[in-house]
């Protein structure tokens, strides 16, 4: 006999994954009393939704994004209850990421469970990401990524819905709607409270609105849905209503925001009872049978909890690994200096040559950003002529919507592909902050190495071009001390190729800085590298030699800074940096040794500027060297004006540079 074309095997091994999701619940609860962990979200309520969904996927081909409340999602996908155990208790042996993420952070990389952060919303761009990389491999596989209804007011849900409709990416979005955002009830959240409703007039988009409370209602839906992406008919958004029955996650207590009667109202819709009920009426399970499934599945808990707690928890020397790659293959076949040039080419022309380069190189490289694609080419032409030439499959525009471009980048860079996105002004970074600091810069550590997003985001930065305040900043500063980020910041023509070329082939995510205003600058330009050089990073550049005093500097300081040093005919050695992480401290101090004198100049305002963390470097590791203090040229406190007088008053000029180099030599 069947249950909806479901056999008794099937249907028992649905429940006691369900069961065992619930029975889970209230274990870790227990053993969170007895101080053996210290945090908990749960997913009772919600098993019979998230158990419809694992069961239709294939988790040998398809990928997963799951939220913190998908614990029985993720036992119907593949994970074991050792394994959601490991996690809870952050032992050594835990395969989402080895005790340094919260519980119910999930991720597995042998189920293709991509590891999920504590910032919610930011999953759904990654997983259209992830599904663009499906979607090109050609194997019909599909992502799914879920969320609660409260984080569909995240604009990164609405920007991973209107690109994946566009180009029908095969992706299933779960909203798992509990009426609940925490404590916010959905009526003050969402408009006319229906997600259903809200994801209208999105073309290519199909929507389900499902009673989440019965698997086999919601589990027609994701079968209707995972059929449509899979022939490459567009994504699906699936809104199962659910019930929460604990409070929000084990710091919360719902009894402040919710009546009795509402809470008994959810009990009396418990998932495990509907199900419960349908087997027994159809005479398929009967009650004895449940029970026993029940005592099964809670000895089965204890037996694991025994084991799971006489495991190793992490070992203290392991807090510093996998912050990046422990690949050195790159650095032995890479030169310092090219051993053969071509003619003398400006920057912005390197970087073109260098990404046209690497796009021969690597088929799995993408370049995608705002106007890079077509005849245009980038608002400053960095990538003319690499979409007529690799095609628009490869180079490609993208919305202008900067959380769209690296969250997507993430969710392709896990599937094997190499984007080189491109941020067409610093200055507009910032809608992308969240994914770059919380998702990519932590992607490897918080999965204890298992996962990595090795893409490169290109950026123009910079003042001296008239740009007023949103066309001109320097956020270096920003970004130097983001753990897991290599920043590098070029300030001629022949870096700039070889530090790109370098970091397209970097297996760590990297952030590009290219200052617009030296792009076509006759003192930045220089003979071009052929296309065998690579510039390791870390390796710092003694731009002129000198005996009088160093100046530590990158970026357009660098020409700054040479002309100041012509100009008061002292001799002045100059170190140009080249990468801010990793930083070459040795050659700096190296020359400190020999002037006794250095001085720090950088474009970005003085007060947290890069310069700051380098003088320190340098009087905590050089001081005995120093015959005067450290000091540091800088613009000033304040965003960067439009007239020139006034962006002349803000921004370092080289008679600041004279000046200190003067004073500092009177010492």
């Amino acid at each position: 006999m069947k249950l909806y074309n479901f056999n008794k095997k099937e249907l028992i091994d649905i429940y006691e994954k369900m069961i065992t999701s619930r029975f889970l619940d209230d274990k870790m609860l227990i053993m969170l009393k007895q101080g053996k962990s210290w945090f908990h979200i749960g997913a009772s309520g919600h098993e019979a939704a998230q158990l419809a969904a694992s069961i239709c996927f294939n988790s040998d081909l398809d990928y997963a994004y799951p939220y913190y409340r998908d614990q029985a999602f993720c036992l119907g996908w593949g994970s074991t209850t050792q394994d959601l155990l490991m996690c809870f208790l952050h032992k050594e042996d835990d395969p989402n990421s080895g005790g340094r993420q919260m519980p119910q952070h999930y991720g597995n990389k042998s189920l293709n469970i991509v590891s999920q952060s504590s910032c919610t919303g930011t999953q759904y761009l990654q997983a259209v990401g992830t599904a663009f990389g499906l979607q090109r491999d050609g194997n019909n596989g599909v992502c799914y990524v879920s969320s609660g209804e409260g984080t569909t007011s995240e604009g990164d849900f609405h920007e991973a819905l209107n690109w994946a409709s566009k180009d029908k990416a095969p992706v299933i979005f779960h909203i798992q709607d509990n009426g609940y955002a925490i404590s916010v009830p959905i009526k003050e959240q969402t408009s006319g409270e229906s997600v259903y409703n809200i994801c209208s007039g999105y073309e290519n988009l199909s929507r389900f609105d499902v009673d989440g409370t019965n698997f086999f209602e919601s589990q027609l839906a994701f079968k209707k849905a995972i059929e449509r992406a899979r022939k490459g008919l567009g994504p699906s958004v699936i809104v199962s209503k659910v019930v929460r029955l604990l409070p929000h996650s084990s710091s919360d207590d719902q009894r402040k925001y919710r009546t009795e009667k509402d809470l008994e109202k959810d009990k009396k819709s418990d998932p495990l009872l509907i199900f419960q009920k349908k087997c027994i009426q159809k005479s398929i399970i009967s009650e004895k049978e449940f029970l026993k499934i029940e005592n099964k599945v809670k000895k089965a808990i204890e037996d694991e909890v025994d084991y799971v707690e006489k495991q190793a928890n992490p070992n203290p020397e392991s807090a510093m690994t996998h912050l990046f790659s422990e690949s050195t293959d790159l650095d032995s076949s890479s030169s310092f200096e090219p051993t053969e040039v071509l003619d003398k080419t400006v920057m912005v022309d390197s970087i073109n040559h260098a990404l046209s380069e690497e796009l021969d190189f690597n088929d799995k490289m993408l370049i995608y950003g705002e106007d890079v694609g077509g005849d245009k080419g980038g608002v400053f032409t960095a990538t003319r002529g690499l979409a007529a030439k690799f095609g628009d499959s490869r180079v490609f525009n993208s919305p202008l919507a900067e959380s769209s471009i690296v969250g997507t980048a993430i969710g392709l860079s896990i599937m094997g592909y190499k984007p080189v996105v491109e941020i067409q002004f610093g200055d507009y970074i910032w809608p992308a902050m969240m994914q770059i600091r919380n998702e990519l810069a932590t992607m490897r550590y918080r999965s204890n190495g298992n996962w990595s997003c090795p893409l490169v985001i290109r950026v123009p930065v910079g003042g001296y071009i008239h740009g007023s305040i949103y066309h001109s900043q320097s956020i270096d500063g920003y970004f130097a001390h983001t753990p897991g980020l290599k920043v590098v910041y070029p300030s001629n023509a022949s870096d700039a190729k070889g530090l790109l070329k370098y970091a397209c082939r970097c297996d760590d995510p990297v952030l590009f800085f290219e200052h617009k205003g030296i792009y076509r600058q006759g003192f930045a330009s220089s003979p071009e590298p052929t296309d065998e050089f690579l510039l390791p990073f870390g390796k710092a550049k003694i731009v002129q030699e000198g005996t009088d005093l160093t100046i530590v500097t990158w970026g357009a300081i660098v020409q700054k800074s040479v002309e100041a040093s012509r100009n008061t005919k002292k001799s002045v050695e100059i170190i140009d940096i080249r990468t801010l992480n990793p930083l070459d401290i040795d050659t700096i101090l190296n020359s400190i040794k020999k002037t006794n004198r250095v001085i720090v100049a950088h474009e970005d305002h003085l007060t947290s500027g890069f310069g700051a963390e380098i003088s320190a470097q340098i009087a905590d590791a050089g001081f005995e060297f120093l015959d005067a203090p450290v000091k540091r040229v800088a613009s000033k406190d304040v965003h960067i004006a439009y007239s020139p007088n006034l962006e002349d008053e803000i921004l370092v000029q080289t008679d600041w540079i004279e000046k200190e180099i003067e004073e500092i030599l009177k010492y």
